[in-house]
């Protein structure tokens, strides 16, 4: 499964490079609409420029909560829930009347705090994510350099609604990186975070007439079946026996719960493919004959 969803992860990164050429300019336009139709909210940095005017040559404020900027020469001013041109003109505007003639405003939006998203969880570069246009969840964990080797086999989305509750959105990743099921990979909205949970190693262990047996080492959320676990461990010996093959269980009360199993009934499809839990043991019989 990791080595599937590296290769995955290697193909996507790899598609992107050879699209990387031909879609500069559209992803070029998107995000300069983008920058044009933004409006700008609490926590965003904005850089003030105005020529000839040394209070604002260069000037850093961060919008506060209620959507108000602090400026040298014009104190409070309200720039929450418009554009930057608009706030541009508005400012304008406002040095026109109080400071000087015909001001040159420049506003460039450093930050986009309002408009990101939380990426935590086994990535390379755990951190917010500016959204810059509409971006989708592939694209997002491509800014943070991917997915770590840990990385369970789910991601988490959690979206705050307009009535205050959060709601989870549960990806399957193998689904969404080796199957290609583009459906998963939904658009992201602002202050999602995209949780993707460290897988737990557990240990299931393979005994018998196999040809390597002993522990294997898996990752839970693999859900690893007895017919992959066999597998694993090499295959039955020519001395196999595909019948009366048991799973000793331990339970919480402490006791140990056995469970019979077929071979060939699980490949024929007459019986379930029985996923195994953690400090499961399997033990293969070998043929008397």
């Amino acid at each position: 499964m990791k080595k599937r969803i590296v290769f995955g992860w290697l193909f996507f990164l790899l598609a992107a490079a050879l699209g990387a050429t031909l879609e500069t300019q559209s992803a070029q336009d998107a995000a300069n609409a983008f920058i044009r139709e933004y409006k700008i909210g609490p926590r965003d940095l904005l850089e003030i420029r105005v020529i000839d005017l040394p209070e604002l040559t260069k000037f850093e404020v961060r919008v506060s909560e209620d959507g108000t900027i602090t400026l040298p020469l014009l104190g409070s001013i309200q720039v929450g829930g418009i554009t930057k041109d608009a706030v541009e003109r508005k400012l304008a505007d406002l040095l026109g009347q109080k400071v000087m003639k015909s001001p040159q405003v420049s506003v460039f939006i450093k930050e986009y705090q309002s408009n990101r998203v939380a990426v935590i969880g086994a990535v390379t570069k755990p951190g917010m994510v500016e959204l810059i246009g509409a971006m989708n969840l592939l694209q997002v964990i491509s800014q943070v350099g991917g997915l770590d080797e840990k990385a369970a086999n789910e991601i988490f989305i959690l979206r705050e609604g307009k009535d205050g509750t959060t709601a989870s959105i549960r990806i399957d990743l193998e689904d969404l990186m080796i199957n290609g099921n583009s459906k998963l990979n939904i658009p992201l909205k602002p202050n999602d975070t995209i949780n993707i949970p460290i897988d737990k190693i557990i240990s299931i262990y393979v005994f018998g007439a196999v040809k390597n047996p002993g522990a294997l080492q898996v990752k839970q959320s693999k859900k690893t079946n007895i017919l992959q676990a066999i597998a694993q461990a090499g295959g039955l010996t020519e001395s196999g026996k595909m019948s009366g093959i048991t799973i000793t269980r331990p339970s919480k009360e402490g006791k140990e719960e056995k469970i019979i199993v077929d071979l060939n009934d699980v490949i024929s499809g007459k019986k379930p493919n029985i996923v195994l839990k953690e400090g499961d043991v399997v033990y293969v019989k070998e043929s008397i004959f």
